[in-house]
C-alpha cells in the first residue's frame, strides 16, 4: 500500500511538472524578450526632407571701378557697415588731373578762336550787306566760324569725359550693407571694368539682414518641393533657436556641388538668429507629408516578405512563434511608419525576426 502511494506521488509530480514548466518557460521567455516587443499605437507622423546648406546674402554685390589705375586709399575694412553712397576707396587721379588741365588749355584756345572768328564774321556780315565783299569771302568766314564752334564743342565734351573719369575714381557703396571682403590693397594697380573687360573686384558688399540658404536636394526629393513652401532652419550652435524660411528658387536643371549631384534650392531665412552669418552651414527641414492619429510601428519592425511585400511579426503567445503578418504602409519618417492595414491598435509585434531572438535573449 505504501508502495502504491509512493508511485502515485511520483506520477503526480511528473504530471504537475509537465503542466507547470512549459507555462513557466513561456512566462520567463516573454519576460526575457520583452524589450524586443512593442505595441501598435496611434501617433502623428511627420515626414520631412533633411538637408544641409550654406548661408549666403540675398543681395551681394561685387564692387568694381570703371577706371583703371593705382589704389590710392581704402576707407573701409571687412565687417564694417556701410550706407549707400558712402566712400569706399579712391583711385589715384593724378594722370586724369593732368589730362584735365591739358584739355582745359585746349578749350580756352578753341573758345578764343571762336570769339575771334565771330568778330570777323560779324564785320563781314555788315560788309556783305552793303556789297563791299564778295559772297565767296562771306561764305568762307561763315564756314570758319562753324568749324571753330564745332571744335570748341568737341573739346568741351572731352573735358566732361575726363571729369566723369575723375569722379569715378571715388568708389562709393552701391547699397546699404556690410563689407564682406576687401580684395585689394593700397598701391595695387587695378583694371577698370568695361564692356570688354570684367575688371578687378575691389570688395564685396552685402545686405546681411536678408539671408538665403542654398542647398542641393537629390532628384527623388526635389519632385516633392514647390515654390513658397515653408521650411524650418536651424544651426548646430543654436539648435534651440529655430528659424523659419520659404523656398524661393528650385533649379530647373541638375548641378554638382561638393561632388553631390542634385538640384539647387534656395530658401529665404525669415527670422535669422543673432549670430547667423554668411558662409555658415545650417540644416534645413522641409516637411512634405503628415499623417495624424494613425496606427504606427517602429520602422525597424517592418521586414521584406515574399513578392516584395512588407511584413511584421505579430506576437500572440510565445515570441519565438510570432507569426509573419502582411501590412500596408503609409507615411514614414526615420523612426515610425504608418500601418494602413494588417494590424489593430494594441497588437504586439517584434522588433527583430524570431530566428534572431535566441541570440538576443541576454
Amino acid at each position: 500500500m505504501k508502495k502504491f502511494f509512493a508511485i502515485a506521488a511520483i506520477i503526480a509530480l511528473a504530471v504537475g511538472g509537465y503542466v507547470y514548466y512549459p507555462h513557466q518557460e513561456n512566462g520567463n521567455r516573454a519576460d526575457a524578450y520583452a524589450r524586443f516587443i512593442v505595441p501598435v499605437k496611434r501617433r502623428t507622423i511627420d515626414y520631412a526632407i533633411e538637408v544641409a546648406g550654406d548661408v549666403t546674402p540675398e543681395v551681394q554685390l561685387e564692387v568694381k571701378s570703371e577706371v583703371g589705375g593705382k589704389v590710392k586709399a581704402i576707407h573701409v575694412e571687412p565687417g564694417q557697415t556701410v550706407r549707400k553712397g558712402q566712400l569706399l576707396c579712391e583711385i589715384d587721379d593724378t594722370d586724369l588731373r593732368n589730362e584735365e588741365a591739358s584739355v582745359i588749355t585746349q578749350l580756352e584756345g578753341a573758345q578764343l578762336s571762336v570769339e575771334r572768328i565771330q568778330t570777323n564774321f560779324k564785320r563781314a556780315k555788315d560788309l556783305f550787306a552793303h556789297n563791299l565783299i564778295t559772297k565767296e569771302n562771306y561764305d568762307n568766314l561763315a564756314s570758319d566760324l562753324a568749324i571753330a564752334e564745332n571744335n570748341s564743342a568737341k573739346v568741351e565734351r572731352q573735358l566732361q569725359t575726363v571729369r566723369d573719369k575723375i569722379a569715378k575714381t571715388k568708389i562709393i557703396s552701391p547699397t546699404d550693407g556690410v563689407v564682406l571682403e576687401v580684395r585689394v590693397v593700397e598701391g595695387q594697380v587695378i583694371i577698370g571694368a568695361s564692356s570688354v573687360n570684367n575688371g578687378t573686384v575691389l570688395m564685396n558688399v552685402a545686405d546681411v539682414n536678408r539671408l538665403l540658404l542654398e542647398a542641393v536636394v537629390n532628384q527623388v526629393d526635389v519632385a516633392r518641393l514647390k515654390w513658397g513652401q515653408d521650411v524650418k532652419i536651424r544651426m548646430e550652435s543654436a539648435r534651440e533657436k529655430g528659424m523659419d524660411g520659404k523656398i524661393r528658387f528650385i533649379a530647373p536643371v541638375a548641378t554638382t556641388k561638393n561632388n553631390v549631384r542634385g538640384f539647387l534650392v534656395r530658401a529665404s531665412i525669415l527670422n535669422p538668429v543673432e549670430h547667423l552669418k554668411p558662409g555658415m552651414t545650417v540644416n534645413m527641414s522641409i516637411p512634405v507629408a503628415r499623417a495624424e492619429d494613425v496606427l504606427a510601428v517602429p520602422i525597424t519592425a517592418v521586414f521584406r516578405g515574399e513578392n516584395d511585400s512588407r511584413i511584421v511579426y505579430r506576437v500572440d503567445g510565445d515570441p519565438l512563434n510570432a507569426r509573419p503578418t502582411e501590412v500596408t504602409l503609409g507615411v514614414s519618417n526615420l523612426e515610425y511608419v504608418e500601418i494602413k492595414s494588417g494590424l489593430n491598435e494594441g497588437d504586439r509585434i517584434l522588433l527583430v525576426e524570431p530566428r534572431l531572438l535566441q541570440n538576443k535573449k541576454t
